[in-house]
């Protein structure tokens, strides 16, 4: 009964919002770079960082880096333009101190990462990992350092990350880590000593300490891959740790560990009905700050009162959107603010809080109206076995919500979620016509540990029924025309498309599979070599090749294309690291001799899906095409 009630409600408010849709906004607007974002603060909090689309060489424009002074609350001068790149996007940085920047870098999609530096006075390019076919990222700024950074890379070996101190002017690296070939991820302490790291056989997982970078490792705790430990943090004096754990209970919660009674944790805070996703602190005061976690919208618990009393300032400055603190100087007195909600990616702010003024430093996408962009609303529905299903609905504006075209969006992942915010492809999707549904189905992350583990086995089974039960819940409510609803996600996403034409083919009338798992025999042979220290774990998530050859390949869509009836789209990035472009390709060979005419869409540039501007456009324009021309919306 509370089903009907609550989408009734939301069906009347929705009806009542506005008499007329809005107007139909250009492509390109929805999916372009920001004209100004990505904005950082230097540690002196004398320098803006910022990122901005500039072609170089006459190549298409790309996200490059560029700086600029700051003075009395605001930017002052001309910008410099800082990086030159051409290829692709960069997609985030941070500053080094008060004159180094760093990012990352990758070749077409291919995931192996160069960590690169660029000194802000002269303009000079240090590629700090310069090896072909390695993957590194940042494991410790080093903020007391001046000159060194911990970098992870597997140039040693291709499955496993070691640990240098390299100096970020010159490249030169000290290795102060080896991995002996079981760690998958190491913490450091407040000095920057590398202190504890977390080893897997695959199925069980040991978090391990050390007293100083001269002793041995030792193991503290001991878990089946299911329970997590996970350190977030030392405590102040490098003494203790701060994990994120649920040893014990269902959900992820804050604790503190003492190593000389690992068994005996100290809870500090838990959500309650939710995972914590992570907790903040103050690197000058040496206090917690915050924890932060979702329920149907971002919430946050305050430690410190300095911290409340800094974000109740803001919320009065900017009512009616969430906030979030993207940088500090190291004073942490001038803070980047965003202010965002679900219609809008909102705008960026320097905010002085010595002086409580807050400076606008710019829109993010002005092109799109907040007032006409479509309203995303949290429902849930009932699976067929009596799990509650957590999700979004979004209706587009101005119309009846009765009898729409409608778009079934699963996630990517699959352990991971859909959230509450500005979405732009859902936000494109509604201002087509379209309503769009997002759920987290089982195995989506946040729940608790039972409703994670409640995917085990189940990629094309009951995760599926989820998705099943959310497009026959819309149908119920009268929102969805059943026969006008289409399917489209990525990765994960891109697989529950290909499983709901294959499985289900009566429901879908349009189906979109962007970079998505096919076949789960060639998609766990192919995976990247980092990846080969959980493919036991993956085995017993996802079924094992040999012991449950029947199920996976029962549930292998590629295997059944023979029951494929649906229209379909699938766009693929050839140097997907993740999800090798066989798996798109078997598909579409199998359709094609059968006859069946399947768009397919590979850019050679791109990896787990397509990051470069002109990609993007052609994939949502060609995809927008497909939708409109089999659902009318």
């Amino acid at each position: 009964m509370m089903r009907t009630l609550l989408t009734a409600g939301l069906i009347g408010a929705a009806a009542g919002a506005a008499a007329q849709p809005p107007q139909t906004y250009p492509l390109k607007d929805f999916f372009r770079n920001p004209e100004r974002g990505f904005f950082r603060l230097a540690d002196d909090g004398r320098s803006l960082g910022f990122m901005q689309p500039v072609s170089v060489d006459g190549q298409p424009a790309r996200m490059n880096i560029y700086v600029q002074p700051l003075a009395d609350g605001k930017p002052q001068g001309e910008a410099q333009q800082l990086t030159h790149e051409s290829a692709r996007d960069i997609s985030n940085f941070f500053w080094k101190g008060n004159h180094t920047v760093l990012y990352q870098k990758d070749f077409g999609g291919d995931e192996n990462f160069h960590v690169v530096a660029v000194d802000t006075r002269n303009g000079k390019v240090t590629d700090l990992t310069p090896f072909d076919g390695v993957r590194a990222g940042i494991e410790d700024d080093l903020p007391d350092d001046p000159d060194h950074i911990l970098l992870s890379h597997n140039q040693r070996d291709p499955q496993v990350f070691d640990v240098y101190r390299v100096n970020v002017h010159t490249g030169q690296a000290t290795r102060v880590a080896e991995n002996p070939g079981n760690v998958v991820g190491w913490q450091t302490d407040h000095q920057g000593r590398v202190r504890a790291a977390i080893t897997s056989d695959g199925l069980n997982t040991t978090l391990l300490y050390r007293d100083d970078e001269q002793s041995p490792f030792r193991p503290l705790i001991t878990t089946d891959y299911r329970t997590s430990v996970s350190p977030a943090l030392f405590t102040f004096d490098d003494k203790r740790l701060y994990a994120l754990s649920n040893r014990g209970r269902d959900r992820l919660a804050l604790v503190e560990i003492d190593p000389a009674r690992p068994d005996d944790e100290t809870l500090i805070f838990e959500p309650g009905t939710v995972d914590l996703d992570a907790a903040g602190y103050s690197r000058k005061r040496k206090v917690l700050t915050l924890a932060a976690y979702q329920t149907d919208k971002p919430q946050y618990h305050f430690f410190d009162p300095e911290t409340e009393a800094l974000y109740a300032r803001l919320a009065r400055h900017l009512p009616g959107y969430e906030l979030s603190l993207q940088s500090s100087n190291r004073d942490e007195d001038v803070f980047i603010v965003a202010a965002y909600n679900d219609r809008t990616p909102g705008a960026r702010y320097l905010y002085d809080a010595a002086r409580d003024n807050l400076h606008k430093l710019a829109d993010i996408n002005p092109a799109l109206p907040e007032a006409d962009m479509a309203e995303v609303r949290p429902i849930q529905y009932t699976a067929r076995d009596g799990l509650t299903i957590h999700g979004y609905l979004t209706l587009p504006k101005g119309r009846d919500p009765k009898n729409l075209a409608c778009i079934v969006n699963p996630h990517g992942g699959p352990w991971a979620r859909d959230s509450w915010g500005y979405n732009p492809e859902v936000q494109f999707l509604a201002n087509r016509g379209f309503c769009v549904l997002q759920m987290n189905f089982r195995g989506s992350t946040g729940y608790g540990r039972k409703f994670w583990e409640a995917s085990f086995g189940q990629w094309g089974l009951a995760m599926q029924d989820d998705i099943t039960d959310g497009v026959q819940w819309l149908i119920d409510q009268g929102i969805a025309d059943p026969k006008r609803i289409g399917i489209y996600g990525g990765s994960y996403g891109g697989y529950a498309t290909l499983a709901g034409i294959t499985f289900t083919p009566e429901l879908y009338a349009a189906a979109v599979d962007y970079v998505g798992v096919s076949n789960l025999f060639t998609f766990m042979q192919t995976i990247p070599p980092y990846w080969k220290p959980l493919l036991a774990k993956m085995q017993d998530m996802v079924g094992d090749p040999e012991r449950d050859k029947e199920r996976l390949a029962a549930t292998s869509p590629a295997l059944h294309v023979d029951r494929i009836k649906t229209p379909l789209f699938i766009a693929q990035g050839a140097k997907d690291p993740r999800v090798n472009k066989a798996e798109s390709d078997q598909v579409v060979e199998a359709l094609r001799k059968r006859g069946v005419e399947v768009e397919y869409m590979v850019k050679d540039n791109e990896g787990h899906g397509f990051h470069n501007d002109e990609n993007k456009f052609e994939f949502y324009a060609a995809m927008e095409k497909f939708l409109t021309e089999h659902l009318k919306p």
